[in-house]
């Protein structure tokens, strides 16, 4: 028998998480069946969606939901053979039993000096959210002025690098000099911190003085409404996030933008990586490519121990972390 370590939600967070929101617990999970897999946890993911989709995804007494890279160590499975690796949908536990419905086998041509980390960052779910932000939803055009907040994230820094390699010009916002920085090492036309500019409308017209074509939304709130007016003519907006309004007890209220979408005849557009997941496979494989051929650099904000999974989770939220959010087991 195995033990799991699990962190339960035992009620629903108000306001900001705190750490007695959740519980850890230990289960004794039962020998696998036939056609299932007994995995172990190496890394696991630490994303902004937890915060929302835990009110509407989860009852209290759930599991917290998030994905990891895991190790099969025992199987029944001919699928998922004895030391593969998978990135799975088990939640923040351990240890876990399934049957492989929610298991995605690791590249199997996974190159040995990339760390395999890099499939909860740069090469899964934070880079294919960058790429179809940019190609399906924006349509990103050679030449043209992108806007990306939370610039310095997972998501973020992504996105400006395939801006860049598409030889278009990138302005990125991020809440401290040290990701400021960091966005200039990764190529960015312009950076600033928006926390210590003197006005957010000044700094967006300085970097871009005849506007922006395309502006990847990670933030919303008082950001998105200093925004949307810098935006060209027939300017396009993805709408990945809006970290700034995910711990609000009492809803954030205007100014509203219909206007100026009107008159400039801007298109905003919400979305998920998982509405092209048919273009999975091959959307990796150029993450892979472009990783290994130095077109896209990475920064991984590691914490160590499962122990620390919410005091991890808090910190992404605060915006401590400079890239992917991860915890090591």
């Amino acid at each position: 028998m195995v033990q799991a370590k699990t962190w339960v939600l035992i009620r629903h967070f108000e306001g900001f998480p705190k750490e007695s929101d959740l519980e850890l617990r230990v289960e004794q999970l039962p020998e696998p069946n036939d056609g299932e897999v007994l995995l172990e946890a190496l890394f696991l993911s630490v994303d902004p969606y937890m915060r929302p989709f835990s009110r509407f995804r989860m009852k209290e007494g759930d599991v917290m939901i998030g994905t990891q890279v895991a190790k099969v160590i025992q199987s029944r499975n001919p699928a998922f053979p004895v030391g593969s690796h998978v990135v799975g949908r088990c939640g923040w536990r351990t240890h876990t039993v399934c049957d492989g419905t929610d298991l995605t086998p690791i590249m199997p041509d996974w190159p040995q000096d990339v760390p395999m980390s890099l499939a909860l960052g740069t090469v899964g779910m934070p880079g294919l959210t960058a790429v179809y932000g940019i190609e399906e939803v924006l349509g990103l055009r050679e030449g043209e002025t992108l806007l990306v907040n939370a610039a310095a994230g997972a998501v973020g820094s992504v996105v400006g690098q395939i801006a860049k390699i598409k030889r278009c010009k990138v302005v990125g916002s991020a809440g401290s000099d040290a990701k400021v920085a960091f966005l200039r090492e990764l190529g960015f036309d312009e950076a600033f911190n928006y926390k210590t500019v003197g006005s957010l409308e000044e700094a967006l017209k300085k970097a871009a003085p005849d506007g922006y074509d395309c502006y990847f939304e990670n933030v919303g709130g008082h950001f998105s409404s200093v925004a949307v007016p810098q935006m060209k003519d027939f300017g396009r907006i993805a709408v990945c996030g809006c970290i700034s309004l995910y711990n609000d007890t009492v809803p954030q209220t205007g100014p509203y933008p219909h206007l100026t979408m009107i008159v400039k005849q801007l298109k905003m557009e919400g979305f998920m990586q998982s509405r092209w997941e048919h273009k999975h496979p091959e959307s990796l494989k150029r993450l892979m490519a472009w990783v290994q051929e130095g077109k896209l650099q990475r920064r991984e904000h590691v914490t160590l121990g499962f122990e620390k999974m919410p005091s991890a989770f808090m910190g992404l939220l605060q915006g401590d972390n400079l890239g992917k959010a991860l915890v090591k087991v």
